[in-house]
């Protein structure tokens, strides 16, 4: 059984910054593909960025240029810097750890809120 656990959100000014961080469990990490997903009220949920095993990355045009996903795979953990933060930002940012239909894991999710 696979555990995510995210920490790292919280309350920050528009522009500021926040790292997300996301320890996996278990033996399948560096072979996962890892991804962000966020979810705000009344909307569904969304992808935000993913990172490959070999470290290519996708992001969310919405978040071009603003965040970063990085990998260390000797820590099991994903991050998501997240930079020049907006109001719009701000949702319940979840880890998933993806490998196939019966290989697919969540986080418990983290509130970021972006507030002046």
């Amino acid at each position: 059984q696979v555990q995510l656990v995210e920490s790292g959100g919280g309350l920050v000014q528009p522009g500021g910054s926040l790292r997300l961080s996301c320890a996996a469990s278990g033996s399948r990490f560096r072979v996962s593909l890892m991804a962000w997903y966020r979810q705000a009220p009344g909307k569904q949920r969304e992808l935000v960025a993913a990172i490959t095993s070999g470290g290519n990355t996708n992001y969310a045009d919405s978040v071009k240029g603003r965040f970063t996903i990085s990998r260390d795979n000797a820590k099991n953990t994903v991050y998501l810097q997240m930079d020049s933060l907006k109001p719009e930002d701000t949702a319940v940012y979840y880890c998933n750890m993806y490998m196939s239909k019966t290989f697919d894991y969540w986080g418990q999710g983290t509130q970021v809120t972006v507030s002046s």
